[in-house]
């Protein structure tokens, strides 16, 4: 099978110590969902369908949805759920993310929320305080905050909006406002654009065209989406400079949309589509190639997770038909998703 996809390791001990401030039982967590202590030790990856599932249980366990992510108390399950009802029938990216702070505005618990500034040829989104707390608390609380909850928030926003328009949002820049942490080439790796410090707000910029993006995904994708969240809001493209990696995180991991042609693929990267062809071909790979890895990466990873049915899992790679879903499955795996299921591979997942 191909590279699990995977989340830094560090992402689970921030979590964990949370947990530990709220006397939740950490081993008792971990052992839920199949996490070893060493895979949260060490200093490389750890899958991203195991972190979702800690993630999950965190929120249950907590009673709290926003959890990793900035709030001023406990955010109420069902309310990120309920917030993506309002907007999954918005025009346009624009109206849903405005729709998203009046939502936040009236919720027990949270602190932050999306604002949109035009200006010129981009757009900023700002983390800024909800109405109900004044922006000198809401400055005093961020001070408070450690680093790892504010790069977690803002990129949540900026995946969850990726996945609204179907398209990964094209960054120019991301600032922050505390000092310049240790590890900034992840953070530069997260975003994928400059990324500056010691700035006055938490933001990222983009261009503005991207608000005029209608919102494609459906009330049937955002179920599945919801099954596995925050698998799809924390899933982050390699530290990798290759004209592979770039075109890998072009595709994201969105697989409900078309995915872009080499046309549009050659004009994103400034190049013709037989220069792209030519160096792909130089790297081993070409752009078909990549398309299917990453749908077959894609599979496997919702396939591993044991809330999704199969159906649910078609409908997300985008499949009309699931029938049309098993017989690539087929190709890809030489089993069938039920005969996956059922295999050693994925019970050995969650088997201590």
């Amino acid at each position: 099978m191909d590279r699990k996809v995977t989340v830094p390791a560090g992402y689970a001990r921030h979590l964990l110590a949370q947990a530990r401030a709220q006397g939740l039982d950490v081993a008792g967590l971990l052992q839920q969902v199949g996490i070893g202590a060493e895979e949260v030790e060490q200093d490389g990856g750890l899958s991203a369908v195991k972190f979702g599932a800690l993630y999950q249980h965190f929120m249950w366990s907590a009673q709290d949805e926003f959890f990793g992510m900035l709030s001023s108390g406990k955010v109420p399950n069902g309310t990120f759920r309920l917030m993506c009802h309002c907007i999954i029938h918005c025009r346009s990216l624009e109206r849903a993310i405005w729709r998203c702070g009046d939502f936040l505005d009236i919720c027990r618990g949270t602190l932050a929320k999306p604002v949109l500034v035009r200006k010129g040829r981009y757009a900023k989104l700002s983390l800024s305080p909800v109405d109900h707390v004044d922006l000198e608390s809401f400055n005093g609380l961020l001070q408070e905050q450690p680093a790892e909850k504010v790069r977690t928030s803002l990129s949540m926003w900026h995946h969850f909006i990726s996945w609204l328009i179907g398209n990964r949002l094209e960054l120019k820049a991301a600032y922050f406002m505390f000092d310049e942490p240790e590890g900034v080439d992840h953070y530069r790796t997260l975003f994928q654009s400059e990324v500056k410090f010691s700035q006055h707000e938490n933001a990222i910029i983009f261009p503005q065209r991207f608000l005029d993006y209608p919102v494609v995904q459906t009330e049937e994708t955002l179920r599945g989406f919801l099954k596995t969240a925050p698998y799809q809001l924390i899933v982050m493209v390699d530290d990798d400079q290759s004209l592979k990696a770039q075109v890998v995180a072009m595709i994201g991991k969105d697989f409900s949309r078309e995915l872009p042609g080499s046309e549009e693929v050659a004009k994103a990267v400034n190049m013709s589509v037989s220069t792209l062809r030519r160096r792909l071909l130089d790297e081993g790979t070409s752009y078909q190639k990549i398309k299917d890895d990453c749908r077959k990466a894609a599979a496997m990873n919702y396939m591993n997770s044991p809330q999704l049915a199969i159906n649910d899992v078609a409908a997300l790679m985008g499949f009309d038909e699931p029938s049309a879903f098993f017989r690539s499955f087929k190709k890809w795996t030489g089993m069938t998703p039920g005969e996956y299921r059922k295999s050693d591979a994925f019970r050995g997942l969650y088997e201590k």
